[in-house]
């Protein structure tokens, strides 16, 4: 590595190393001329642990983010929320991706995995998602390795793939902040 390389370091709000990857992912795709330090901290997302409904689950990653920038002084934050919520045309889990550095803010959010109606209904009765999947797929710890994406897509798509498709879609506001910064 030359010593003249500029550094970006990332802080993800969250210590799951599927979410830490995702991040770094996107973040050496963009800026391949730069050093990534991506590192993850504990941040609280101030709302349930299986977030229930767009709202709940959008304001959990905006929660984590404000979290860091209010602790820590980095190049960007980036925070991701994963959630479910019952749609008029059945169950689905989907997340919410935010980005932020000193001056934008960029909300995201993941495509829907339609999930089977017991298992939602499990997660309305308290349970989180990663742990009824290992229930119903005999896994162990699989929200830190290809989530209930993975298992329902025969890892076609993996949780980390969903992710990073979020965030590098998050990511048009710093890319092009003339044209975000328009009002008209």
């Amino acid at each position: 590595m030359k010593s003249h390389t500029q550094v970006l370091n990332i802080l993800v709000g969250s210590k799951n190393p599927v979410k830490i990857n995702a991040a770094a992912h996107v973040f050496t795709a963009f800026f391949p001329q730069h050093e990534i330090k991506c590192v993850g901290i504990h941040a609280p997302s101030e709302v349930p642990d299986q977030p229930i409904g767009e709202e709940q689950t959008r304001v959990g990653a905006e929660n984590r983010v404000a979290y860091a920038k209010q602790h820590h002084h980095v190049d960007f934050y980036v925070a991701m929320e994963g959630g479910a919520a019952q749609f008029s045309y059945g169950p689905a889990t989907f997340a919410y991706v935010v980005i932020a550095n000193a001056t934008q803010q960029s909300i995201g959010r993941s495509s829907n995995l339609p999930l089977p109606q017991v298992l939602y209904n499990a997660l309305l009765n308290g349970e989180e998602l990663g742990d009824v999947m290992d229930n119903a797929f005999n896994t162990h710890n699989i929200k830190q390795q290809g989530g209930a994406i993975g298992l329902l897509t025969n890892n076609q798509a993996t949780r980390q793939s969903t992710y990073t498709q979020a965030l590098t879609l998050a990511m048009a506001p710093f890319l092009h902040p003339e044209l975000y910064a328009k009002e008209v």
